[in-house]
């Protein structure tokens, strides 16, 4: 296969429509008897090629969101491949599961801060394969054994003698070679990149403007669409539209009725959004026409009455609950739906021909987009080539079906490459939401004040069963993360979680179930602790002794923290600790609160132990991200009255500012464990950190988000 360098101009000019995609990869199976090399270049397997001028190339099989995936796989590959991670070009993979699904998973999606912590392995053994090859093609060339052979960035040396060869120099010998299955891999001491700060390699493009993201995507001949959706949030239909107005405004082509409502397709976006704006549709509003915010948590309450399925067991809490003696403490927790808000809107861009499917979008699932498109237009999967562009936030919500059905099925029926853009609107009012739950909490103290059980009923839907992968009856592992996997050393302990759905559509948020499971976790130890009257730093690291990563990070936030040392006068300190997503997180969180309720929150310590940390600067950049995002959390809501989302953009769903931003300090734990997540582990323990603290410094405690100023203003 030909390598065709893409570049900016190309692709906004439909260059990646011959099927080359964004990057260009190489099919090429991995592991193989011998490399797929074709004259000129060495591509051992589908991670790297290098070619006679010395020109190494990487491609990146998870999608760049922002997380650093475009600089942290490159530096694992470059590290056991041995060359100057300056001279290394970086692609991003095409659409082909069959060579570049997760190792893992199986399926080329990408979510749950799977980038490293499932590629690791891989990548390496990839690059220590290469430089396993080309040593043994500088031996052959010698005619000298290969254990006298080494290599320096990009070269074969010969100890011995002085001997040098370019790897450039080496390639067609090179791709003659049986491919190693077993390469020996670099010890920790030999890194040059693991574990060292690097600078981003996808800055320099995105600050000059050179960086593709969805919205920058133009082909020629392209249109542009808006879909009108449904008023209700989900389960709405056209019953029929009047086009007659809308097809009157300067610039609308076309408008089509599509899966999710009625697309108006136009010259220009501002065209397209007038048009729309036109439109005259009927309704068919459906089952949720009727539902309401109120409506969800008044049943949630009386569900809360009623067993649930029962996700985690130890001991018999219910006996230890009935005990006499103790104290006994119980508690009502609430969180609400919370929107990705994304700072770049959904959108797709398709062409649909005979020949097959082209999109340029924006994606988190390559694979799964992939075989979308495939379906609708009705051609098989080979057929549909996915150009992944950047992504301005992922979060969870591109992995979703939705923008990639308005684009394909709009771009199908006008027989054109459209570009189905949402609005920030749209965004808000028709989404894939992070779940609302109700949560009753129980427990008792002994005499000793220690927690002798432990009682957690979770009421609301789960991610996997609203969307049809849960066998009846079984416990969904996204509604109870964070809380069936309780660290704490307590003898009695029960878990349970109560289904309830009402059609409000759900998706994977950033950190999932441990969002608000951790929140709800980690405030009511942190009750637990006062009620005791003990420190909640040094209750906490007594429950867990079994749980040494726990502790550990735990022990170290509170420790940079400087916790129990004096603060100005109006600040308390709150503490929390969580796992999610292969990592350990604690935060500690420095509040004050105004006299007319609001909370500023001046400095989140951070410790975080994902095991290998390979780029310690991203790292930090992923706490920080997390911490902000975490935050909006504790001050949005989605909320429905008659099915419609009630929220409509930032002025009333509000995004963290800049001025309001805390300073955030981050400590790495190195515990030499295997890599862990980093996009979703930053997120959990900041709530409770910052409810806790609030505690502190108030008396008030905090069970129901979105916190709200009028519970905390003094009278």
């Amino acid at each position: 296969m030909t390598s065709m360098p893409l570049s900016r101009r190309a692709l906004l000019t439909g260059g990646a429509a011959v099927g080359v995609g964004l990057v260009v990869g190489f099919r090429l199976p991995w592991p193989d008897a011998l490399a797929q090399s074709e004259p000129g270049k060495f591509a051992p397997n589908q991670w790297l090629s290098i070619d006679r001028d010395g020109l190494v190339t990487i491609v990146n099989s998870v999608p760049e969101m922002g997380q650093g995936t475009s600089t942290t796989m490159p530096m694992i590959v470059a590290d056991e491949l041995d060359v100057d991670l300056s001279k290394v070009k970086v692609e991003q993979a095409p659409a082909n599961p069959k060579l570049y699904a997760n190792p893992v998973t199986g399926a080329q999606s990408y979510g749950g801060s799977r980038g490293v912590r499932d590629h690791l392995a891989t990548w390496r053994k990839a690059g220590a394969a290469a430089r396993q090859m080309l040593r043994k093609a500088a031996a052959d060339e010698w005619g000298v054994p290969e254990d006298q052979v080494d290599t320096e960035p990009g070269v074969v040396l010969h100890r011995p003698s002085g001997r040098r060869l370019l790897y450039g120099q080496l390639v067609d010998k090179a791709g003659k070679l049986p491919v190693p299955q077993d390469p020996k891999l670099k010890t920790k001491d030999e890194f040059r990149y693991i574990g060292k700060e690097y600078a981003r390699m996808d800055l320099p493009a995105k600050t000059d403007g050179k960086a593709i993201y969805g919205y920058d995507v133009k082909v020629p001949g392209m249109l542009y669409a808006s879909v009108e959706r449904p008023p209700v949030v989900a389960g709405g239909k056209v019953k029929s539209f009047d086009a007659t107005a809308a097809k009157q405004v300067k610039g609308v082509r076309d408008v089509v009725q599509v899966s999710n409502g009625v697309a108006v397709v136009a010259t220009s976006t501002w065209a397209a959004l007038k048009g729309r704006q036109a439109l005259k549709v009927e309704w068919d509003e459906g089952a949720m026409a009727t539902v309401s915010s109120a409506q969800i948590s008044r049943e949630y309450a009386e569900l809360a009455k009623q067993p649930g399925l029962e996700a985690k067991k130890v001991g018999d809490a219910t006996q230890a609950l009935a005990a006499s003696g103790g104290k006994m403490l119980e508690a009502v927790y609430e969180v609400p739906f919370l929107e990705h808000a994304c700072m770049e809107p959904m959108n797709c861009t398709a062409q649909v021909t005979a020949n097959g499917v082209t999109l340029w979008v924006p994606t988190q699932s390559p694979g799964g987009h992939q075989a979308l498109a495939a379906k609708l237009a009705g051609v098989p999967p080979e057929k549909v080539v996915v150009n992944t562009t950047m992504l301005g936030g992922g979060f969870g919500r591109r992995g979703e079906p939705d923008f990639v059905t308005d684009a394909v099925e709009t771009a199908k029926a006008v027989k054109a490459p459209v570009k189905v853009v949402w609005t920030r609107e749209d965004d808000l009012k028709h989404s894939f939401y992070r779940p609302a739950t109700y949560n009753h909490v129980r427990a008792r103290l002994d005499a000793q004040g220690q927690p002798a059980a432990w009682f957690h009923r979770i009421v609301g839907p789960g991610i996997l069963s609203w969307k049809g992968r849960l066998k009846p009856g079984a416990v969904d592992a996204t509604a109870v993360a964070g809380a069936a996997d309780l660290p704490y050393d307590i003898l009695n302990l029960l878990v349970e979680w109560k289904e309830k759905d009402f059609g409000v559509p759900v998706g994977f948020w950033r950190s999932v179930g441990s969002s608000q499971n951790a929140f709800v976790v980690e405030s009511f130890i942190d009750e637990l602790a006062h009620a005791a009257g003990k420190d909640p730093f040094e209750f906490r690291r007594a429950l867990l002794g079994k749980s040494k990563r726990h502790k550990a990070v735990l022990e170290l936030a509170a420790q940079k923290a400087n916790w129990g040392a004096p603060l100005p006068a109006g600040r308390a300190r709150g503490i929390a600790v969580a796992f999610s997503y292969g990592s350990y997180a604690a935060h500690v969180a420095e509040v004050s609160v105004t006299p007319d309720g609001a909370i500023r929150v001046h400095k989140f310590v951070c410790a975080i132990d994902c095991g290998i940390a390979v780029n310690p600067d991203q790292v930090r950049a992923q706490m920080e991200g997390g911490a902000i995002y975490a935050m909006t959390g504790l001050y949005d809501q989605i909320t429905l009255d008659k099915g419609r989302v009630q929220q409509s953009n930032f002025h009333d769903y509000p995004m963290i500012r800049m001025a309001e931003a805390p300073e955030v300090e981050t400590h790495i734990l190195d515990s030499g464990e295997p890599p862990g997540g980093l996009g979703e582990p930053g997120v959990p323990t900041v709530a409770p950190s910052v409810t806790n603290a609030v505690f502190a410094l108030t008396g008030k405690r905090i069970r129901r988000l979105p916190i709200r100023p009028e519970d905390l203003k003094r009278t």
